[in-house]
């Protein structure tokens, strides 16, 4: 079983595309080599590869990272299965993950991050949450975003590590992972990792 992720960049021409591109590259490379894990094609739109597991907090690392950029998000379809056919390039391979993620993505009208796999009753209540954390996550601006990113990459590190790391003070990092919905994200991810059938 795999994960693949279907994602474009909301308005993407609001900043010169090089600034946010740095920043997606860096996220996808994380997860292997282009093109045959990841790629980028007609300028703002991108597929990767990953292992379930981690595919939830992967897709809120990206949003993360791309909402540093103002007025800049992201649409990410989650598809969960199989990957029947293993192509030189990732948007040529094919399988079950690939068309729940394809069919996921032409789905994204109301909202930007949703899971599509063949258990119905999990992704019925992971989308659920999905659209209830959209709620916070879709208004973080790129100093919140920024936080969260750096937060959930050093999930060891404590609120006083992460102040001395963004010469900030404990007082503002507890303020702005609260406004962020930071224990609920992390709660909402350790569902998913717990609940998803790999």
């Amino acid at each position: 079983m795999t994960s693949i992720l279907t994602g474009d960049i909301i308005n993407s021409r609001a900043h010169d595309a090089k600034d946010w591109l740095t920043h997606l590259k860096a996220e996808l490379n994380l997860y292997g080599q282009s093109p045959k894990q990841w790629e980028i094609y007609r300028g703002d739109s991108f597929q990767v590869e990953i292992n379930p597991k981690h595919a939830l907090k992967a897709a809120i690392l990206i949003k993360a990272s791309l909402k540093q950029f103002k007025s800049i998000d992201v649409r990410i379809a989650i598809g969960l299965g199989e990957k029947t056919y293993d192509a030189n390039t990732i948007t040529e391979s094919n399988g079950s993950a690939f068309i729940n993620s394809g069919e996921c993505f032409e789905q994204l009208k109301k909202t930007n991050l949703a899971i599509k796999s063949d258990d119905t009753t999990f992704d019925t209540s992971i989308n659920i949450m999905l659209e209830l954390a959209l709620l916070t996550m879709n208004t973080w601006t790129p100093t919140t975003a920024a936080l969260v990113k750096l937060a959930l990459t050093h999930p060891e590190a404590n609120q006083k590590d992460l102040a001395a790391e963004t010469q900030s003070t404990q007082g503002n990092i507890s303020q702005g992972l609260k406004r962020a919905g930071y224990d609920e994200i992390l709660k909402m991810i350790q569902f998913y990792s717990k609940h998803v059938n790999v």
